[in-house]
């Protein structure tokens, strides 16, 4: 009777304790996560999982695959860090990179040319081709055809322009009918500090070939002349593409506020 009473106990004990087991261990859990990333938050980083919900990379590279994009138009290329970085994230169809500044261009095409799915131009896209002058930034990215705010010049001191050179400009309308045959549809991204409706100007013609448009829009004025938020997206609504993503793009370090973001737009056809 001794070992029976004392069977019963123990499962009972058992049977009770398991639910509190499981909390403590899951409460347990937890805490390593919150600890580690605490750790890493304090060193400047962050631990994520890498979903499209989550990761900006991660829903470009969805939308890419949802979309079937088999050539990326990459205007204002700079270096190519777009471009590499769409390799690195799993796309492996062809990509066109546009880079008026020369020194810039010089490291665009040194990483193209390992790529034989890769081809860079040497030229601005905008609304009318010729040449024209381009202000050159501290940090280079932020180079432009417009003249840089206050704003801008606050939020980033690095991007202060530091001299001008000539380049050449061209419009997509008459590049895109010379590139080579394609597969899939066109994904046209444009980061032209202040100068994409100029770009889409330039486009018009080919907006119908085009199925998704990421564009760097300004939530304040940021270049003497751009195209506001509320404009450029009104201007795209008009032209029948419906936004489907918004990433941040840049952020006033000091104060948080977010200065410009990536609209990523889809055809409706």
């Amino acid at each position: 009777m001794l070992r029976g009473f004392l069977e019963k106990s123990a499962t009972r004990f058992e049977t009770s304790a398991a639910p509190e087991l499981a909390r403590t261990q899951k409460f347990t859990v937890m805490s390593w996560k919150q600890t580690i990333a605490r750790s890493f938050r304090i060193l400047g980083y962050d631990l994520s999982r890498y979903l499209p919900d989550r990761h900006p990379d991660a829903q470009l590279s969805q939308l890419m695959k949802a979309y079937d994009t088999g050539l990326v138009l990459d205007v204002g290329a700079n270096e190519g860090q777009y471009a590499m970085d769409l390799r690195s994230n799993g796309y492996r169809g062809k990509i066109v990179s546009f880079e008026p500044l020369s020194s810039a261009y010089g490291q665009l095409q040194k990483a193209a040319s390992k790529d034989t799915l890769w081809q860079s131009f040497n030229s601005a896209l905008g609304s009318v081709p010729g040449t024209s002058t381009i202000n050159i930034a501290g940090n280079s990215t932020s180079s432009s055809l417009l003249g840089m705010l206050p704003a801008h010049k606050k939020a980033a001191p690095t991007s202060i322009y530091v001299s001008t050179e000539e380049i050449q400009v061209d419009t997509l309308d008459s590049v895109l009918p010379r590139l080579d045959p394609w597969r899939g549809s066109v994904w046209l991204k444009i980061d032209t500090q202040g100068y994409e409706a100029e770009v889409l100007k330039g486009a018009l013609n080919s907006l119908g070939r085009i199925e998704c448009i990421q564009l760097e829009m300004s939530l304040i004025p940021l270049y003497e002349g751009s195209e506001s938020f509320e404009t450029l997206l009104s201007w795209m609504l008009e032209r029948g593409f419906r936004l489907v993503g918004l990433q941040p793009e840049f952020t006033d370090m000091k104060t948080g506020e977010l200065l410009q973001v990536n609209g990523i737009f889809h055809a409706d056809r």
